[in-house]
């Protein structure tokens, strides 16, 4: 049943405000024909049949009657019957006169108690009863996709965190094979071994730039284990060191006695040099108590580090490039014999080969002028002979910040003293052995200034070098006088130098 507004007879004007409805929609009920539009339709001319006809005012032939009783029930606060019977006239709350469109039930019956209510029926503009399924899906959504996309990520991640610690096992494996296979390479040791033989790495003999070196007991030798950092020597280094000096023996290399490549750990195990590393024996300092070498010490450790290179240089199957000569990496005995280590940045060259290109290695300050070009020979060895030497007879470092700024840099010093004739300024003056032989000094310095020229090719091979130190040679002086790179110059192995953004002098010899 619906309410509509009627316009009232004999004035002008819109209708009247919509009433209200029922509480049941007793349209749901009609024939289709009587449902649209929302079963207003009059069914006076639906069913052609007058006695269907009821109006705001009722015909005589319209059986109201048979339904009043059932208006009055299903909608009391839109109509009021004052009487009952065929003159009645229906009236609304505000005044206004309704028609009033009734479908019975389809056999015409009367209509029986109230109806329960069909469900409801959704419309546009109403409310809908699917809005609070649709908040609760949104909020779940929002709960759920968050969640949803961390335990994605946390996956993602840890797939590629477990397949980079099985590629980085798989490769620890194939390093352990790869020495496994290696011919005439020193003993194995475990990690186990070396943490028992060194009871814990307690007692640290020195730390250099790829490790630590701790001193153990391995039966009855002492032994020397350096224990490399996972950031520092890598494996190339590492496989340099093992394969390089593991295959070689001479008296003035020290001997590797073995390694670990264990997992991770990567370690060497060295013979014991009781005195340690040379920088402590010829740097003078003020709170140290052992007195300065004396000159045939001095001689001595000379010569022996003339040998070791001359052995790397041209008494092994390839020339073998030191690349680090520098007294940190020269050991010393009991009596001072003088031993090279640290191999992990040498560079084997073929016989056949004149030079060989390489990424710089080594240490600023000792480098070879050649390496502006990255193309060297094994004279690069020899120009950072020539540095030692003059760091040992001078008994200072080579770039000593603590010097006046003119001292700073002991090569370019040099180059001022052989050019003004002061040589003996540069002499040890913290030992007076040293001042008692200046002139076999001198004639040291002579030698390491052969040494020290900018083309590799005037420079003297390690064999000349020995024989001079052993007194069957003459130390060439017919040489330049010139020692540090402060131009673009010929370097004799590798030709001239690029002039177009060269590394700075720094980087080699020269003063920083």
């Amino acid at each position: 049943m619906e309410f509509l507004p009627m316009p009232v007879k004999g004035q002008g004007g819109p209708g009247c405000r919509k009433g209200p409805h029922c509480g049941a929609n007793i349209t749901s009920q009609c024939p289709s024909e009587l449902k649209a539009p929302g079963g207003c339709n009059s069914p006076c001319t639906v069913f052609k049949q007058d006695r269907f006809c009821c109006t705001g005012s009722v015909a005589s032939n319209c059986s109201t009657t048979d339904y009043s009783d059932f208006f009055k029930k299903m909608c009391p606060d839109a109509y009021s019957y004052p009487m009952d019977d065929a003159t009645s006239t229906f009236s609304c709350p505000a005044g206004t006169n309704y028609k009033v469109v009734f479908c019975p039930l389809t056999n015409q019956a009367i209509p029986p108690s109230p109806l329960p209510a069909p469900p409801a029926v959704v419309t546009p503009s109403g409310p809908t009863t699917m809005k609070p399924k649709s908040s609760t899906v949104r909020t779940v959504v929002a709960i759920l996709a968050p969640i949803g996309g961390f335990i994605f990520l946390f996956l993602v991640t840890f797939y590629f965190c477990k397949r980079r610690t099985q590629q980085r096992r798989e490769m620890e494996e194939e390093e352990e094979e790869e020495f496994g296979e290696l011919q005439g390479t020193p003993m194995r040791f475990t990690f186990e071994q070396l943490k028992a033989a060194t009871e814990q790495f307690a007692d640290k003999l020195g730390e250099g730039g790829f490790g630590s070196v701790f001193k153990g007991q391995f039966g009855d030798e002492r032994i020397a284990v350096k224990r490399l950092d996972r950031s520092g020597q890598g494996k190339r280094e590492f496989s340099a060191e093992v394969q390089t000096i593991g295959s070689i023996h001479h008296i003035n290399l020290v001997r590797l006695i073995g390694f670990c490549a264990e997992k991770s750990h990567r370690l060497l195990v060295y013979e014991y040099m009781p005195k340690g590393s040379l920088d402590r024996w010829i740097y003078c300092r003020h709170d140290k108590v052992a007195s300065p070498l004396d000159w045939s010490t001095r001689c001595k450790i000379i010569t022996h580090i003339a040998k070791g290179l001359s052995y790397l240089h041209e008494e092994c199957t390839k020339r073998i490039a030191h690349l680090d000569v520098k007294p940190q990496n020269i050991l010393l005995d009991d009596d001072f014999n003088a031993k090279l280590s640290d191999f992990g940045l040498c560079k084997l060259i073929d016989r056949d080969m004149s030079q060989v290109v390489t990424r710089m290695r080594g240490t600023p300050g000792y480098l070879a002028p050649e390496w502006l070009t990255s193309q060297i020979t094994e004279k690069a060895d020899i120009y950072s002979f020539g540095v030692v030497v003059m760091e040992i007879i001078s008994g200072r470092k080579n770039l000593d910040t603590s010097q006046s700024e003119e001292s700073i840099h002991l090569i370019t010093l040099l180059e001022e003293k052989v050019k003004s004739d002061r040589l003996v300024d540069l002499i040890d003056n913290n030992s007076n052995d040293m001042q008692a032989h200046k002139q076999d000094v001198i004639q040291m310095m002579m030698l390491a200034m052969w040494c020290l020229q900018i083309d590799s090719k005037k420079r003297p091979k390690m064999s000349e070098v020995v024989k001079v130190l052993e007194g069957t040679m003459t130390a060439d002086l017919n040489i330049e006088h010139n020692f540090v790179v402060t131009t673009p110059a010929n370097f004799g192995s590798t030709g001239n130098l690029s002039s177009s953004a060269p590394p700075l002098a720094s980087d080699v010899s020269g003063p920083r």
